[in-house]
């Protein structure tokens, strides 16, 4: 069989029910599984996608086995809006995270295996600091990337994290409730779009009213969620929220310019007196391939970065970033330099992954060229120019 271009062997039995699938995709070590119509299942191993050696599925038969797993509400989203989120879990295999979408008239599925439990900073192989979000008392935390790296199990690790170690009113609304927390020293109140409210705006707002200490909202995605949140943030409640954006500068400009340019000047004010904190990150193929490690650019929103905010010096941001080791900042390009250094992703991989390729060859040269760089370096014997010397 030819399937965009590639020839697949007939090898394999193409599963027959959805728990086959989920089974199928557990076995594979996949995280996310595609079924599109006229295909075999697709899954994404390590990065890559790596279709099934087995019969294409018919757009009848995706739409039946997407009927095993659908509620009546989820099957009156999908006729209405012609898309549908949601989480499911499947017993002894895991919880998935579900996209069923129509293209072309045939409806596609596009299933993410969530993490068994909610892991740890630590196993998540983020800096240190990113601890220090669970810590704060008030503010807005941004954490932001491109669909697919990792935000809302950084989020869910932070929630668990303040759930553990202090005594608060946690309120969490998400579309669709990814990882199921359960009370431990704090309250933990999770709403879901569609099911338990109808929007993030309205979920925010309501919010404010059942006595909260920490709100997370999971994704800001208009106006009217942007303004509450800064309001809520602004009112002394600890705020949290993922955005669709690749790093710490562009996330701000993508906030500030939501608005009417009248009100721009105010919302920098705002901006720059609520937010605490900018994650973004992504993905990247560790060395061995047998798994993945996030970059992080990490943003404090100190005294001297809240004034480029409220000034509108967007420009100077990223060097303040740049050196605000002191204040455990960094930037992407730091982040890919530290991992190349440490042997834990490629020099390929690297570049491939930085905003500024000739900017990251270049901190990796001086990093050669000067042998005072060397003491501590956790590059040495890696292979990577630093180590070498």
């Amino acid at each position: 069989m030819i399937t965009d271009g590639n020839v697949i062997a007939m090898k394999e039995r193409k599963p027959g029910s959805m728990d086959a699938l989920f089974a199928e995709t557990l076995a594979r070590g996949a995280s996310d599984l595609h079924m599109n119509a006229n295909m075999p299942p697709v899954f994404r191993v390590k990065g890559e996608l790596m279709p099934m050696a087995c019969e294409p599925y018919s757009s009848a038969e995706i739409f039946e086995l997407l009927q095993a797993i659908l509620t009546e509400r989820h099957k009156k989203v999908l006729e209405k809006n012609f898309s549908v989120d949601f989480a499911v879990s499947a017993p002894d295999i895991g919880r998935f995270r579900v996209a069923a979408y129509y293209q072309r008239g045939a409806v596609s599925v596009a299933l993410r295996m969530l993490a068994d439990g909610i892991p740890t900073f630590e196993s998540l192989g983020l800096p240190s600091a990113v601890g220090k979000l669970a810590e704060m008392r008030d503010g807005l935390i941004l954490v932001t990337g491109v669909t697919g790296s990792g935000k809302s199990t950084t989020l869910a690790t932070v929630i668990d994290h303040i759930n553990e170690k202090s005594r608060q009113n946690i309120i969490t609304i998400e579309d669709p409730i990814e990882y199921v927390h359960i009370n431990k020293n704090s309250i933990i109140n999770q709403r879901e779009l569609h099911s338990d409210v109808a929007s993030f705006a309205d979920a925010l707002r309501d919010s404010l009213r059942a006595d909260p200490d920490v709100i997370l909202v999971g994704e800001i995605r208009d106006l009217e969620t942007m303004r509450t949140a800064i309001m809520a943030a602004e009112t002394g409640h600890l705020v949290f929220s993922t955005l669709h954006a690749r790093d710490s500068l562009s996330s701000i400009n993508r906030l500030v310019g939501a608005f009417p340019a009248d009100e721009q000047p105010q919302i920098r004010q705002q901006l720059s007196s609520t937010l605490r904190a900018v994650v973004s990150q992504r993905l990247l193929p560790n060395v061995s391939g047998a798994g993945r490690i996030p970059a992080v650019e990490l943003m404090f929103c100190t005294s001297g970065i809240a004034n480029l905010i409220r000034q509108g010096k967007d420009d100077m941001i990223y060097s303040a970033i740049e050196t605000g080791k002191y204040d455990e900042m960094q930037t992407m390009e730091q982040s890919l330099v530290t991992l190349i250094q440490s042997g834990q992703i490629s020099m390929e991989t690297g570049l491939a992954a930085a905003k500024n390729k000739n900017m990251l060859k270049q901190r990796l040269s001086s990093c050669r060229m000067n042998p005072m760089a060397l003491t501590g370096c956790p590059g040495r014997g890696t292979g990577c120019p630093r180590g070498r010397g």
